[in-house]
């Protein structure tokens, strides 16, 4: 089976994207690392190292110290599909991040956005 060419993707190389979008909606990069620790456990250390090496996203979720036990509290559209109903665990892990930057940018409480 082939492979979805957003798992072989540099982590740093959409980055900048979820930066920009929660900038556009005056969040700050603080608010988007505490979304991606809160996902997946990493320190915002291991997020500027996960940076600078530039690991595709297959290996960012692989090597995440802990997925939130929260997740299964994700749930709604993004890019057209339900994340709760996304088959291939890796890609609803990607999913999961776009959907909370998406709250993020719609102006959501980081309490609810964290599922508190």
């Amino acid at each position: 089976m082939k492979k979805n060419r957003i798992f072989a993707m540099s982590f740093a190389s959409v980055y900048p994207h979820y930066i920009t979008k929660a900038e556009k909606k005056g969040k700050t990069k603080e608010d988007v690392h505490t979304i991606i620790t809160w996902l997946t456990g990493y320190t915002n250390a291991d997020i500027d190292t996960i940076l600078e090496t530039k690991i595709d996203f297959e290996t960012f979720f692989e090597k995440a110290p802990k997925l939130n036990p929260n997740v299964d509290k994700i749930k709604g559209l993004i890019c057209g599909y339900r994340v709760e109903d996304i088959e291939d665990p890796l890609m609803q892990k990607i999913r999961f991040l776009d959907k909370l930057i998406d709250e993020l940018a719609r102006g959501k409480k980081m309490e609810s956005i964290l599922r508190s």
